[in-house]
């Protein structure tokens, strides 16, 4: 699959910056402007209504205040951003044709032949846009679409994108979701079809390469009634002396008695402000389960939200955050229940280290015709030195009388005793302390895939040696 490119010689040179093009790539000046916004749309090749939702957006997000309640983000200035950044290829279907550079990459973290090989379905965005995706034909024949967002924004599934496209995340919503209308570029658009169950998971892998630039893609999934999906997104980057932003979006509709996992690893460096908006609505009977792992990033503010909108309808959310030395990350999830009999379930594990902050923020509310909801959450806090700082805060809104919701937290350090026996067993302090910590992150790497769940336990490792930059 390619999708044709704006040429460099056709393209306004006022807005573009060319110093990097010898290197494989170009991008759009610092800052935002309308001017920027306009060009990225032509990039795109977008219809009239997304131009004019982009540049919509941007009107709002000069209007909309930065959050001041959460982790300081001052440090970041979009004066010095980028906001698109183009890698001088085509997306291709055929890994053999990605540039050598970049398939280089992708190697080096960890996405080998086999790997793609067990999935149904394989997407890479390199900086703003995709570089390779492919579908396996047995998942194609099912009616499964799986594919970059611009292909399905100027194809045949527009008015499916131009239905759904931030209605669970309006650009009102906060700054961050405006600033990410206006610029979006490159994510993930999938269709799966009543009834249809795929055995194996698609994946989406995300790596921002560029040095001060930002990401901002966008993942649209419609899981429609009675189907059943798992899709894996994977988020890197390398560090750099100047501040990266990404501010993606994630919407999933989840049908009527359907069944959707999304399952997370973001391994950000540690110059990167994660302000990412995850968001799903389930209608009647339908079930959405979060698996996240959150580690790198200088400051996130990450809160997957579920709406449980249809009766009978049910959220988990099961997550980890590892938060070390310059870093202050600030995670946790959001339940609203709306529909009757509905239930949720949200389990957290954060650790910090040397310094690091960090700060578990939920909240759940209950709306007053959710009668017989159920709810429960448990957080559990690590600290592994006197330095660290971890902090829990929950928040419940319950507007009737029948439900029933439960909250437990705790925070703590690791056991001297438990160091003492397993360093008596002839294990060294450093690799005892590790596999407390990987024992305390068990029940989240246990519901990844077995791939993933490795990936995870070798960043818990790098971190407690201080690895991870």
């Amino acid at each position: 699959m390619e999708k044709e490119r704006t040429e460099v010689n056709d393209i306004d040179r006022s807005i573009y910056d060319f110093r990097d093009s010898e290197e494989g790539f170009y991008k759009v000046k610092e800052g935002l402007t309308p001017a920027i916004v306009e060009q990225i749309s032509k990039e795109k090749h977008d219809p009239g209504w997304m131009r004019e939702f982009r540049l919509k957006s941007l009107e709002i997000y000069e209007k909309l205040k930065v959050p001041d309640w959460g982790p300081d983000i001052s440090g970041l200035n979009m004066d010095d951003i980028v906001t698109y950044v183009r890698p001088n290829t085509k997306m291709s279907a055929k890994w053999e044709e990605v540039p050598e550079d970049i398939k280089n990459t992708f190697e080096r973290l960890g996405i080998p032949q086999a790997e793609r090989e067990s999935l149904a379905g394989v997407g890479a965005q390199y900086d703003s846009e995709l570089v390779y995706h492919n579908v396996k034909d047995e998942v194609s024949k099912t009616g499964v679409v799986y594919t970059d967002m611009e292909s399905a924004l100027t194809g045949e599934y527009e008015q499916m994108v131009k239905d759904h496209f931030m209605k669970l995340v309006p650009p009102t919503d906060h700054k961050f979701a405006a600033l990410h209308g206006a610029v979006w570029s490159g994510g993930s658009f999938v269709y799966v079809p009543p009834g249809v169950k795929l055995d194996i998971p698609l994946q989406s892998y995300f790596r921002l390469n560029a040095a001060g630039a930002g990401q901002f893609e966008h993942t649209l999934i419609i899981v429609s009634e009675g189907a059943d999906l798992h899709f894996i997104e994977g988020c890197s980057a390398p560090k750099y002396n100047v501040a990266n932003l990404h501010a993606g979006c994630v919407e999933l509709y989840v049908g009527k008695n359907a069944h959707l996992r999304y399952s997370t690893i973001e391994n950000w460096s540690k110059n990167m402000y994660n302000l990412n908006t995850k968001r799903a609505i389930c209608a009647e009977g339908a079930t959405i389960e979060w698996v996240s792992g959150s580690f790198g990033s200088h400051v996130s503010y990450l809160y997957p939200s579920s709406i449980l909108k249809g009766d009978d309808s049910h959220a988990e959310f099961t997550g980890i955050t590892f938060a070390g030395k310059g870093q202050n990350l600030d995670t946790g999830a959001k339940m609203v229940h709306i529909g009757k009999d509905t239930s949720s379930f949200i389990n957290t594990k954060s650790i910090s280290k040397d310094g690091g902050i960090s700060t578990y923020r939920s909240s759940v509310t209950v709306m007053p015709d959710a009668e017989n909801a159920k709810a429960s959450v448990s957080c559990a806090s690590l600290m592994l030195d006197d330095i660290s700082r971890s902090d829990t805060i929950p928040a419940m809104d319950i507007r009737t009388d029948r439900a029933d919701i439960g909250h437990e937290a705790k925070i703590g350090r690791i056991s001297d005793d438990a160091v003492f026996y397993l360093m008596s067993r002839g294990i060294g302090e450093e690799d005892a302390k590790a596999m407390i910590v990987s024992g305390f992150a068990d029940p989240v790497s246990k519901e990844l895939p077995l791939e993933y769940a490795v990936e995870m336990n070798n960043l818990i490792q790098l971190e407690m040696k201080g690895a991870i930059g």
